[in-house]
């Protein structure tokens, strides 16, 4: 498996990922909103559920948030929590 993350974006909405032979493993997408970006869903594949894709994306968005000067609204549950647990986040949450 692959832990490549990739970025595909367009005017409004956006998402980091990884993929496989298979297709898919893991995505972080979000909606642009002047400069925050709302992430509105993670999902993993079943099969890899548990090993810490979603929170290596997620690592990896804030990160490059801070390297674009934006701020990031955690709007999915996921992030939500990882935002609540996660004190280095916060510089970072709209």
């Amino acid at each position: 498996m692959k832990n490549e993350i990739l970025h595909k974006e367009n005017l409004t909405n956006g998402m980091f990922y990884m993929q496989d032979e298979e297709g898919i493993t893991c995505e972080l997408s979000y909606v642009k909103k002047d400069h925050i970006l709302v992430i509105d869903h993670t999902q993993t594949r079943k099969s890899l559920e548990g090993n810490g894709l979603a929170s290596k994306l997620l690592d990896y968005t804030v990160n490059y948030a801070r390297e674009n000067k934006l701020k990031i609204d955690p709007l999915c549950p996921f992030a939500e929590v990882k935002f609540d647990e996660k004190e280095q986040y916060q510089d970072v949450k709209a």
